[in-house]
């Protein structure tokens, strides 16, 4: 699976580098290293949504107060 974070300046200043922080220590702590690749890109082209993340392609609005929330229900669950 493929966890893209937007770290363009919009999305920087809604918390971009808390929510790449905050999934680099959910994904450690399950050990899922070899199961999920975080990659940055510079704008998804959505600035007014949040911090977007994609997740296989699939685009999702996180703040870093929802970032464990989206792990958990959102990327585990295709994670299967």
């Amino acid at each position: 699976m493929k966890i893209t974070i937007c770290i363009g300046s919009s999305c920087h200043i809604k918390g971009s580098r808390q929510v790449v922080g905050q999934l680099q220590e959910l994904i450690s702590e399950r050990g899922l290293e070899d199961k999920i690749e975080l990659s940055g890109a510079f704008c998804m082209n959505n600035c007014q949504k949040g911090v977007c993340v994609t997740v296989d392609g699939e685009l999702y609005s996180v703040t870093p107060e929802t970032v464990k929330d989206f792990f958990e229900n959102t990327a585990l669950k295709k994670l299967g």
